[in-house]
């Protein structure tokens, strides 16, 4: 089965598919349909990319569409999930979900609840965030790569946020602000 990995080919994540023997490609460049068929990709993959998928092409990926988001949908879709899992207090996590026509809205194949300690910073909670939702498409990647998942419907309204959300509020400290104190 060809892959496409839409994230950066840096990422653990694509380096372990590569090294499992996996038949991958990684781009970070905007996708279209003709390049899905120039190249027959049969399964797409998504985490960290900064585009969103149309309908068009997520229809050429039925099952097969999946992305990898640190926040616990249905809380923290769109932007900067971890920033607003502490400003809005939400549960924080990772989630694994397939790809719909809205923006992290698909139905969950797996998630995962984190928790923090006072002492983290935003920069910490990131890199554990993405430790954590690696470490859980690993622990699933077979099952979702052969269609034995179950899907779940997200629950309950959550919440959305865009990039320019986060530009009212100024963190002296940036990525090192402490994350007790956002919240």
């Amino acid at each position: 089965m060809k892959i496409l990995f839409l994230g950066a080919s840096s990422s653990l994540v694509f380096i372990w598919l590569v090294n499992l023997g996996e038949n991958v490609i990684s781009t970070m460049n905007k996708i279209t349909v003709a390049y899905i068929y120039e190249n027959n990709f049969e399964f797409l993959i998504s985490y960290g990319y900064r585009y969103i998928l149309k309908k068009d092409i997520i229809d050429l990926f039925p099952n097969r569409c999946i992305n990898l988001h640190i926040s616990y949908l249905p809380y923290n879709r769109g932007a900067d999930p971890n920033f607003w899992s502490f400003i809005d207090n939400t549960p924080k996590g990772v989630t694994i979900h397939y790809i719909d026509e809205g923006i992290d809205t698909g139905d969950i194949i797996a998630q995962r609840k984190v928790y923090f300690d006072d002492n983290e910073t935003l920069a910490t909670s990131y890199q554990k965030l993405h430790l954590e939702i690696q470490d859980l498409f690993y622990k699933n990647w077979e099952f979702i790569r052969n269609l034995e998942v179950e899907r779940f419907p997200q629950k309950g309204k959550g919440t959305f946020h865009k990039t320019k959300d986060k530009d009212r509020y100024l963190l002296k400290d940036g990525w090192n602000t402490k994350i007790n104190l956002l919240s």
